[in-house]
């Protein structure tokens, strides 16, 4: 019994002190902040230098839920210079910021590579939890081992888990739209069953949900819904059953229009089946990341604009980042990429190929034939810091061959 109490006590720890963050403030900025970028905000976020323009979205790069997740995972590492600190899987799905968090010492506890396991955590120990959150099975192993625990899991993303939980308790099905093996919406499920005894399914596409509504309608083969959603649904799962009330929540970074596509679908399906009482058996809940929208909105606005093509800057597993790029992709010729290096030569773009799921190399001459006019979009992600922007930027102009010196001096703004 002692040490399930010294466990309860050690579950939280507040880093957040004002001596602390100022120290954390300056080694953030000297990391991730740009001048350039700030100021290609205050002019309106263009930028020309002879025959080549530069466009930024009005709204791109670090959402406040991602800035402090890692305002707090430096901030652990200052209080804790000498203890180990862990963290669960990425912090955000960026690598140019995991990476220098493993610089500082910051050990991966999930992964491809772990560093070490939960069975080899002793009480000395911090573990970070990342802006996504954790599941509650995995959160328990780690409490009882007794570790310090700094959550940095985004609010936005623990209004969804109580959203859920009410289904729950009221024992309606949580229907909820993303991706079924990240991290968030695993963390989310398991919301849903934990001590509630509540049932989830993750569905991704309108195919998914159009392939659900039929199930809700007109009934279907069991077998084959179980196999088509397999490792999509909760332990106990029975479509026959657990279709009769649901409730709609997402992966906070989805697209908003397509949840609220989703959510009108699973709605008609259920007045279909449930005539006057269908909206007893059924709620949702608009849990789109407010930061997540404002991002899409302004790559919506900026693409009203002339383009040549956009550039979205991010990690290739950041989910949000993928939904800028699906955007751009319906207008312009757009390219996903991790960072300026990806810029390779005047004729070659390096880029992560949705359709492909891979990286690859695309090859034109028309991309930064300097001869030619030219006008870039650039946007990034809400995990994507203003210094890979710079740099992209940077990187443009350097193709171009135009002579970068007025840009830099942008660099000396207080």
């Amino acid at each position: 019994m002692q040490a399930t109490d010294k466990t309860k006590k050690k579950r939280r720890v507040n880093v957040r002190t004002p001596e602390i963050m100022s120290h954390v403030q300056t080694e953030v900025e000297a990391h991730y902040r740009s001048h350039i970028v700030e100021r290609f905000r205050q002019s309106g976020g263009r930028y020309t230098i002879e025959n080549t323009t530069v466009l930024l979205a009005k709204e791109f790069g670090f959402c406040y839920g991602v800035e402090r997740a890692i305002d707090l995972a430096y901030a652990t590492r200052q209080v804790f210079p000498n203890r180990k600190v862990y963290l669960i899987g990425e912090i955000i799905h960026n690598p140019e910021v995991n990476k220098q968090l493993q610089i500082m010492g910051i050990m991966n506890l999930a992964g491809d590579n772990p560093d070490a396991t939960i069975s080899d955590l002793t009480e000395d120990d911090i573990v970070i939890v990342p802006a996504f959150g954790a599941e509650i099975a995995l959160m328990d192993q780690i409490e009882r081992k007794g570790c310090q625990i700094v959550d940095t899991t985004c609010g936005d993303v623990m209004r969804v888990w109580k959203r859920v939980r009410n289904y729950a308790k009221e024992d309606f099905t949580a229907i909820i739209h993303g991706k079924a093996d990240h991290e968030e919406t695993r963390a989310t499920a398991s919301r849903a069953t934990d001590d509630l005894g509540g049932h989830y399914l993750v569905i991704l596409t309108i195919e998914d949900c159009e392939y659900v509504c039929d199930y809700i309608r007109e009934g279907g083969d069991k077998r084959n819904f179980m196999q088509k959603f397999s490792n999509a649904f909760s332990p106990g799962f029975d479509p026959d059953r657990h279709l009769k009330k649901i409730g709609v929540a997402n992966q906070t970074t989805m697209l908003k229009g397509e949840t609220e596509e989703i959510q009108k679908k699973l709605y008609e399906a259920i007045r279909y089946r449930d005539g006057e009482s269908a909206k007893e058996n059924f709620q949702f809940f608009d849990t789109i990341c407010g930061a997540t929208q404002e991002r899409q909105d302004a790559l919506y606005e900026m693409l009203k604009l002339e383009m040549d093509l956009l550039l979205v800057v991010g990690g290739y597993n950041s989910s949000n980042t993928t939904h800028l790029v699906e955007i751009g992709e319906e207008k312009i010729p757009s390219f996903f990429i991790r960072n300026a290096e990806c810029l390779a030569s005047f004729e070659q773009i390096v880029h992560f190929d949705l359709s492909d799921k891979k990286e690859k190399t695309t090859y034109s001459g028309n991309f930064f034939n300097t001869s030619l006019p030219i006008t870039v979009g650039i946007t990034a992600g809400a995990s994507c810091p203003n210094n890979l922007i710079e740099e992209t930027i940077l990187r443009i102009f350097e193709l171009r061959e135009h002579d970068i010196s007025e840009l830099k001096s942008l660099d000396t703004i207080a």
